[in-house]
């Protein structure tokens, strides 16, 4: 990836050393954390602690390339911890319990590609719904988002009744064997988590910069009302986004149920606060229109890096909650400088 933490230079100056500071903030807490726990910990910088740390960073990364163009595009999805909970439930029935057909009195199973399709195609389906409540119904995103937060938690719950879809390994003769490897497999040495990521990262990061999709994204979130006036179909672009976050949280539901061999309702509770956590640590505006699908991705390292640090000193767990949200806060406050600054110097200009 080759983007630049902002979208744009300010006006017509050439940015001042604070601004620039500002804008490159979440590599520099990415260096700053890296050193410091190199120095405090000798097995920080192991091979297998790097390999875990990145593994775990997928998690969070994947989320927020979805929460990015929804942020973007001036919107916000609460939703997505629930999707992941409930597509890690979808996948779970699909290989123990298959499709039940009650009129013939059967159940058909699938091969575990199709069953990742299906679960993915659910993921964009949430996604669906949360765009139509929002650009058809006129429904806030916050409120629209919330209430599909728990209806689709309570969708998960009633796939198994509350319980957990066990021994996700399938049986060979039904053809449905293979779902652990999505967790577990490795390619050069590296665990199939972290290509999705880099695969979803790449991906995202082409659309957001060289697609007129991704222009219109920025240019919804910039200003809806212009955008609408210059040609954007703003509802379609809005929808979009929605249903990529969507996508994203279906494949971190299969990625986790991969790992766990398992699915469990309750997975995925308070990812969307992570979702959000790394996209505001990587740059990109709650207001909409700046920020980057690599901002995004440094600032899942930045948490990431953060929490697996203070795993390796021995630090409560309590203190670790407590350490993050401030973190979180001075992201926001941080980035509410920047908009300032970025607004100052074009009056100026």
């Amino acid at each position: 990836m080759t983007e630049s933490p902002s979208i744009s230079p300010v006006g017509t100056r050439r940015p001042s050393l604070k601004m620039m500071l500002l804008q490159l903030r979440a590599y520099i807490a990415l260096i700053v954390l890296v050193i410091l726990f190199a120095l405090l910990s000798p097995a920080f910088l192991t091979s297998g602690n790097l390999i875990i740390l990145t593994k775990q960073v997928a998690i969070n990364a994947i989320l927020g390339i979805g929460m990015t163009f929804v942020i973007l595009s001036g919107g916000i999805d609460l939703s997505v911890g629930s999707i992941v909970g409930l597509c890690g439930m979808v996948a779970g029935w699909l290989i123990n319990e298959g499709l039940i057909l009650p009129m013939f009195g059967v159940s058909v199973f699938f091969n575990v590609w199709i069953v990742i399709l299906l679960t993915l195609v659910m993921g964009v389906v949430v996604g669906v719904v949360n765009g139509v409540l929002v650009t058809r119904l006129r429904v806030a995103p916050f409120i629209a988002t919330l209430g599909t937060l728990y209806v689709a938690r309570g969708a998960g719950l009633l796939i198994s009744d509350g319980a957990t879809f066990a021994n996700l390994v399938g049986h060979a003769s039904l053809g449905n064997t293979g779902f652990p490897v999505l967790g577990s497999g490795t390619l050069l040495g590296l665990p199939y988590p972290i290509w999705v990521m880099v695969l979803f990262a790449v991906v995202a990061a082409f659309v957001a910069r060289k697609t007129p999709f991704g222009r219109q994204v920025y240019a919804v979130g910039g200003n809806e009302k212009a955008a609408g006036l210059s040609g954007v179909r703003t509802n379609r672009v809005k929808l979009l986004t929605y249903m990529i976050s969507g996508l994203c949280a279906a494949m971190v539901g299969l990625i986790i149920a991969s790992q766990l061999v398992a699915a469990h309702p309750a997975t995925g509770e308070t990812f969307e606060l992570n979702a959000i956590a790394v996209v505001v640590l990587g740059g990109t505006s709650l207001m909409g229109g700046r920020g980057t699908v690599g901002g995004t991705i440094i600032g899942a390292f930045v948490i990431g890096v953060l929490v697996n640090g203070m795993v390796l000193l021995g630090v409560s767990e309590f203190w670790q909650i407590v350490i993050k949200g401030t973190v979180i806060v001075l992201a926001v406050v941080v980035d509410q400088w920047q908009q300032r600054m970025q607004q100052k110097a074009l009056v100026q200009d």
